[in-house]
């Protein structure tokens, strides 16, 4: 059976289980799948880019952003700004608390802390890793699941372990689970820098 959309993952994972009583939480296993599968993979698939002005110290991220590539001011020439730790950040504020063109900055929880503390408004562009989409009833495909419907199949799988704790197949499941896991971030490595970002509408600041 091919796997394509939402509704024949559910089926899928549904004939596999083959446990009437589990029919109502497989929605469940498939969210907490994807919360797993934001955790452990980084693909470029996963990449964006989103465009905001800087003009105060700290800037929101976007809402499904993960992990920060990179940081760009849109100056000319372009600038890209430094990662530095909270630790060096607050050392740098502690010592100097003048307001320029930003040079550096660092993530306090989900926010952008950037230093020094913009001495007018700056254009920046974020790219980032961002959460891969949830697939529901009105979205009924992503890109992870066109691409690897069986990181999905077998991910899901994994996440009614505790109702199926005698089932033999479990470790055979949870090996496959890894390894495609794996492949997908080594097939990343080898492939970075060959496929272009994507470009979102302003979301964070």
């Amino acid at each position: 059976m091919a796997i394509t959309t939402y509704s024949e993952l559910k089926s899928s994972i549904a004939d596999w289980l083959n446990r009437d009583d589990l029919t109502s939480v497989i929605p469940d296993f498939i969210a907490l799948s994807e919360s797993q599968y934001n955790r452990s993979i980084r693909h470029r698939s996963m990449i964006v880019r989103s465009r905001a002005d800087i003009d105060a110290r700290y800037s929101a991220t976007p809402p499904d952003w993960i992990q920060t590539v990179q940081l760009i001011l849109l100056t000319d020439p372009v600038q890209p700004l430094n990662f530095v730790t909270n630790e060096e950040i607050n050392k740098k504020r502690a010592a100097s608390s003048a307001v320029s063109r930003p040079t550096s900055f660092t993530h306090v929880g989900t926010e952008i802390q950037v230093y020094p503390s913009p001495d007018t408004t700056y254009q920046a562009e974020l790219v980032y890793y961002a959460k891969i989409p949830a697939l529901s009833d009105s979205n009924t495909s992503n890109w992870l699941l066109s691409l690897s419907p069986d990181i999905y199949l077998y991910g899901s799988l994994l996440q009614a372990t505790p109702y199926l704790r005698d089932d033999e197949r479990l470790p055979v499941i949870a090996s496959l689970y890894q390894r495609m896991i794996e492949d997908m971030n080594i097939s990343n490595e080898r492939t970075s820098g060959q496929t272009s970002t994507q470009m979102r509408v302003p979301t964070f600041g």
